[in-house]
């Protein structure tokens, strides 16, 4: 008996050593990661709500639940539980209730309400259709909300009756609308999101609008009477998809007025606390690729419309009201970093927090969330480049960190490290700002492969931030360097338009300036480079090949390789050759072919693999095919990985992320110098 019990301590605590033992990160991973978004802060401070993510190795899918803390950080518990998607979250007025989504019976999405006192559920939606952004009344009576409203398409094509028993095919496609697919969404079917009110008693919805047109999400005005919300009205809507207003409901008659008028995009309603005033963001459209996003308010009969953040030369999101109604709190994105600001009604701006981010898993965008209660108590997404995000609280005391919801995983997996770096670009002494990841345990003093990994876009930006893709590559033993070069957000008006008309051409100097940059710290192995990105970051990779020969081997990831056939097979057509170009295809035949890496493919020499999703109707897999037959014309060493059921977003789907990484690390080793 003694002798086993000296055995099975000698086991249990091998198996307890050898598992606290670092490693660098597994692609299967990947599962483990959790992420918290969508805090929502009760309207008196005391609770945050949030939505925890989670992923099923099993079943390959993206799981959420809702978890519910106490500010202080105390009693950090799940409201919801079970292998589905609990989400979106929303306070009543009085903080007694909160609506929630959730898919918990037979898989239909459905629109819940839940009692905090006795965390009793009840479904108040059986539609066909789920809802989709939803508000509280200001009595918390009843919800607003928009829900998609299918009309059916009549085919002029009317085929002969069949005999009976006789098995045809299915009936031809008639297709006449400009926008006909969507990335993520498939064949668009007909019909359009109207507006909705439902009792909290349940019921049927009550459908308030039933135009033609798609209507934006709903907020209440003070004496709940009226509805505010945004829309794209133009007869002409698909061929001009950035002119919205924001518009007046009357609940009682039905009636639509419009509060806006001016020619470019105007949206996301906000009613001040005293009920007298909106705040809305917008610009006036100068047809330019990348335009500021700015903060307006204005009376809710649509006068005295005021710009706020004229002088504040960021981008304003998630925007809302301060209890006091003398200014709002809003999100903003800078060098990289994202914050919660406040602009007063003057226009003055002040950084209230920092460090939010965490929302994109696979690359490192920025992404965040925030909240404000009615006592200045903020809930918020913290993220930084250790973490994926977590919930974060903030008052004019300070900020602290509430979760650490992958602590589990990164206790015993090594990561590799991040240093921001800045450089010159060669072709005009621009400042670009660029991020370094080395391997885990890195050694100065020793020689790393490298790769350059480029965002997409091109109009958004890299920042600070946690990305499951960057540290596979690192895991795997790279020096990878990410950076946001010209025309990336996050820099001003300026620095995003510098690619206006001109994409892709000078972001090539300014990528590699960063390269030169990277190498001059000594520890890269300058003969085993290699460069990938994905969408935007295709284009670049693809363009990169064009102009030079001193990378080892590349992946594009979902580019564009013919402007002139994306422009026609990409969802969206009427934006890209509108703002992108200027003029269409035919009408400027030799600047589409000028910046189509199609056009250098003669000057590739560089292993090429092509990756794209099936299923993508942004950078449709056509554009890949072309890039991939012209290199095999050309002698050029090639692959092509197809990744099947995914769209743009490849990363949507656990297993395609590690699909997609795998498939990179691949190409790489397979062309890597091994001393």
């Amino acid at each position: 008996m003694k002798i086993f019990s000296k055995t099975l301590f000698l086991l249990l605590f091998t198996v307890s050593v050898t598992a606290q033992v670092s490693s660098n990160l597994e692609l299967t991973d990947i599962f483990n990661m959790e992420y918290v978004s969508d805090p929502q802060i009760s309207p008196d401070g005391t609770k945050i709500i949030y939505v925890r993510n989670f992923k099923d190795i099993m079943t390959d899918r993206n799981l959420s639940n809702l978890w519910m803390v106490n500010y202080d950080g105390s009693q950090n518990r799940p409201l919801t539980t079970g292998n589905q998607n609990d989400y979106y979250p929303r306070w009543s007025h009085d903080g007694k209730k909160i609506i929630f989504k959730s898919n918990q019976t037979d898989d239909k999405m459905k629109l819940y309400l839940m009692w905090m006192d006795t965390k009793e559920i009840a479904p108040l939606t059986n539609t066909p259709k789920a809802p989709g952004a939803v508000s509280w009344s200001n009595d918390d009576r009843y919800l607003a909300f928009t829900m998609f409203v299918p009309e059916a398409e009549e085919s002029i094509v009317k085929l002969p009756a069949k005999p009976e028993g006789a098995k045809w095919n299915t009936p031809p496609t008639y297709i006449d609308k400009l926008n006909y697919r969507g990335d993520g969404q498939g064949y668009i079917k007909g019909g359009h999101d109207q507006i909705f009110t439902l009792s909290i008693d349940g019921g049927t919805p009550k459908q308030l609008t039933a135009t033609s047109f798609d209507h934006g999400a709903p907020v209440w005005a003070k004496n709940d009477k009226t509805l505010y919300f945004s829309a794209n009205f133009n007869p002409d809507e698909a061929f001009e998809p950035a002119n919205s207003e924001v518009y007046a409901l009357d609940i009682a008659s039905a009636k639509v007025s419009a509060l806006t008028s001016r020619y470019g995009p105007d949206g996301s309603p906000k009613v001040s606390p005293d009920g007298k005033m909106i705040a809305y963001t917008g610009n006036d459209d100068k047809l330019q690729g990348y335009q500021i996003t700015n903060l307006y308010v204005m009376n809710t009969d649509g006068s005295n419309s005021k710009l706020l953040s004229g002088s504040f030369d960021r981008d304003i999101a998630n925007a809302q009201w301060a209890n006091d109604g003398k200014g709002l709190y809003f999100q903003y994105d800078t060098e990289g970093a994202t914050k919660i600001g406040h602009i007063t009604l003057d226009g003055k701006v002040t950084t209230i927090v920092e460090g939010l981010g965490g929302l994109s898993l696979g690359r490192p965008y920025n992404a965040g969330d925030f909240t404000v209660s009615n006592n200045s108590k903020f809930a918020y997404t913290l993220g930084n480049t250790e973490h994926p995000s977590d919930l974060g609280v903030a008052d004019k005391k300070g900020a602290n960190r509430l979760t650490f919801v992958n602590d589990d995983l990164f206790s015993f997996r090594d990561l590799g490290k991040t240093e921001e770096i800045w450089w010159e670009s060669s072709y005009d002494q621009q400042k670009i700002q660029g991020w370094v990841v080395t391997p885990p345990n890195f050694d100065p003093n020793k020689k790393y492969p490298f790769i350059l990994e480029i965002h997409g876009g091109p109009f958004t930006s890299y920042g600070s931030v946690y990305s499951a893709e960057i540290q596979a590559y690192a895991a795997a033993g790279y020096v990878v360097l990410y950076s946001n070069p010209r025309g990336s957000t996050s820099y001003g008006a300026e620095f995003g338009n510098l690619i206006h008309h001109d994409y892709p051409n000078h972001d090539y100097e300014d990528l590699m300036s960063g390269v030169d940059a990277v190498i001059e710290k000594g520890y890269v192995d300058t003969e085993n480079l290699f460069v990938t990105g994905g969408s935007g970051g295709g284009v670049l990779t693809a363009w990169i090949v064009g102009k030079t020969d001193r990378f080892k081997a590349a992946v594009v990831a979902k580019p564009v390789i013919n402007w002139t056939s994306f422009v026609l097979y990409a969802d969206g057509a009427a934006f890209f050759s509108k703002y992108w170009f200027g003029k269409k295809p035919w009408e400027d035949p030799e600047n589409y072919f000028r910046r189509s890496p199609l056009m250098y493919v003669a000057n590739v020499t560089t292993p090429t693999m092509l990756l794209t999703g099936e299923e993508d109707y942004r950078t449709p897999i056509a554009e890949s095919e072309q890039f991939y037959t012209a290199l095999k014309l050309e002698g050029v060493e090639t692959a092509m990985v197809r990744i099947p059921g995914a769209g743009h977003g490849i990363a949507n789907r656990p297993s395609n992320l590690i699909a997609k990484i795998a498939s990179v690390l691949a190409w790489f080793e397979k062309y890597k110098d091994v001393e």
